[in-house]
């Protein structure tokens, strides 16, 4: 079984995604990017590797609830922010389950 490095995925859930599938507003990718800009420095301060090594298989639920908690304890941000992160993620993994299912 081979596994598509996570940047991959993402590359292609930005680009063949949001961008040309759904023409999402640029407000709309940069909110997504932060989040998975966010995301990836959290993976690798936790798992110490670089975000270029991840692979989806690193993203399990601990771990995306653990950074969900760290935005909202640590970073201060409120119930809608997190709550916006949180659907980045829902439609990431949304597109995943038909890209690397």
């Amino acid at each position: 079984m081979s596994v598509t490095p996570l940047p991959a995925l993402i590359q292609r859930f930005f680009i063949g995604r949001l961008q040309t599938q759904l023409g999402a507003s640029r407000h709309t990718i940069a909110g997504y990017r932060d989040t998975f800009r966010l995301l990836l420095g959290y993976v690798s301060q936790h798992r110490q590797q670089l975000p270029s090594q991840s692979t989806l298989e690193d993203l399990d639920a601990a771990l995306l609830c653990a950074f969900l908690d760290h935005l909202e304890h640590q970073r201060g941000n409120g119930i809608r922010t997190r709550n916006c992160r949180l659907a980045a993620l829902h439609a990431f993994f949304h597109f995943v389950s038909y890209e690397a299912p």
